[in-house]
C-alpha cells in the first residue's frame, strides 16, 4: 500500500477543509438586505441568518475589495454556513435574487401602493387594504424602491414598508417636533406639503404656513385634502382630481379642511423624507397665504390682501401668456 508524506496528507486536509468552507450544501436560507443596508449592516443580517460564521470577517473583505457600495438590496436565496467570499460575491453580481423592483413614490395613498404592488404580483390589493386601513397606516407605508418577493402575505409586505419607515424616519422623531405638534399631527402636515410642493427648496416654507395657519385656528383650505376626500375619479381616472370646482370645496367629509377647520383625522398620503424634514422643521416666517405661479413655485404672504393682489397678478400674467 501505498503510503502519503505528511506534507502531501496536510495539504490534502487542506483542500477538503476548503471545499467544505466554500461549497457546503448548507440548508436553504432566504434574507432580504433592505434598500440603502450598509455593510456592517448586511454582515449583521447574514450572521443573524445563521449565513455566514463571522460577521467580522464579511466586514473586513467589503473593506479590502471596496465593494460597500455595490451590495444590492433585495431578496437572495442564500445557504446557512456559506463562505463570506460567496455571500458577498452573490450581494454585489444580483445573484440568486427572486425579487421585483417596485417603486413607491412619495405623495402616493394607500390605495395606490396597494394597486402597485398588486400590478407587480407582490400581493393582493384588496388584502393589503384591509389591513393597511384597519391599521390606520396612511402615512406610514414609506415610499421607497423595494426588492419585494412575489406572492408575499399583505401583512409581510406592510411590515417592510412600516419598517423602512421606523429607520429613516423615526430618528428624525427622536430630536422633538414643532411647537404643538406631536407625530400624528406632524404626519399630516406633512402629508400635505407632499401633495403641494413641486419645488424641494419650498417644503419648509408651505409646511410654515400651515402650521401658521393650524396655531392661528384657521381653516387650512389645502385643496390636496378635498382632493382626498373626493377620493378616485373615474372621469379623470385618477386619485387626485385636477381642477377642483367650488362644489368641490364644500364635499362634506372630515379630511375637506374648506369645511371642517383644524388637521383632518390623518395623513392624506405617504409622504417622503423631505416633506417629514420640513414639517420637523418648518421656515420661521409668519406667512399664512401662498398662491402657485404656475412657473412651479409659489408666493408667499402674511396678510389675506397681499394674497388677492398675488392672485391678480397670477392671473393677469396667465391672460397676457407670461
Amino acid at each position: 500500500m501505498r503510503k502519503f508524506s505528511t506534507p502531501f496528507k496536510l495539504a490534502a486536509g487542506t483542500v477538503v477543509l476548503l471545499a467544505l468552507y466554500f461549497f457546503w450544501p448548507g440548508k436553504p436560507a432566504p434574507v432580504a438586505i433592505p434598500e440603502g443596508a450598509t455593510a456592517r449592516q448586511a454582515a449583521a443580517i447574514l450572521k443573524e441568518r445563521g449565513i455566514i460564521l463571522s460577521g467580522t470577517w464579511f466586514k473586513l473583505l467589503v473593506k479590502v475589495t471596496g465593494t460597500g457600495k455595490r451590495i444590492m438590496p433585495g431578496e437572495y436565496s442564500l445557504r446557512e454556513y456559506m463562505s463570506a467570499e460567496e455571500a458577498l460575491w452573490r450581494l454585489t453580481h444580483n445573484v440568486y435574487i427572486t425579487s421585483v423592483k417596485v417603486l413607491l413614490p412619495e405623495g402616493w395613498r394607500m390605495e395606490q401602493v396597494a394597486e402597485k404592488l398588486e400590478d407587480g404580483g407582490i400581493t393582493p390589493a384588496a388584502g393589503f387594504l384591509k389591513l393597511a386601513r384597519a391599521q390606520k397606516l396612511e402615512g406610514y407605508l414609506f415610499p421607497s424602491t423595494y426588492h419585494l418577493a412575489k406572492n408575499m402575505a399583505p401583512q409581510e409586505v406592510i411590515n417592510l414598508l412600516k419598517s423602512e419607515f421606523d429607520r429613516q424616519v423615526r430618528p428624525l422623531f427622536s430630536k422633538g417636533f414643532a411647537q404643538g405638534l406631536d407625530e400624528a399631527k406632524t404626519l399630516i402636515i406633512a402629508s400635505i406639503v407632499e401633495r403641494e410642493a413641486v419645488d424641494e427648496n419650498e417644503r419648509p416654507l408651505i409646511a410654515a404656513v400651515y402650521i401658521n395657519r393650524y396655531r392661528g385656528k384657521m381653516p387650512l383650505e389645502a385643496d390636496p385634502t378635498t382632493q382626498y376626500a373626493l377620493g378616485y375619479s373615474e372621469r379623470e381616472r385618477t386619485y387626485w382630481k385636477k381642477g377642483i370646482t367650488y362644489k368641490d370645496l364644500k364635499v362634506k367629509s372630515p379630511y375637506n379642511t374648506y369645511v371642517v377647520r383644524g388637521l383632518p383625522p390623518g395623513p392624506i398620503c405617504n409622504p417622503g423624507r423631505s416633506s417629514i424634514e420640513a414639517a420637523l422643521a418648518p421656515a420661521n416666517f409668519d406667512a399664512l397665504y401662498f398662491v402657485a405661479d404656475r412657473k412651479g413655485k409659489h408666493i408667499f404672504n402674511a396678510s389675506f390682501k397681499e394674497h388677492l393682489k398675488a392672485k391678480r397678478s397670477v392671473e393677469l400674467a396667465a391672460k397676457e401668456g407670461k
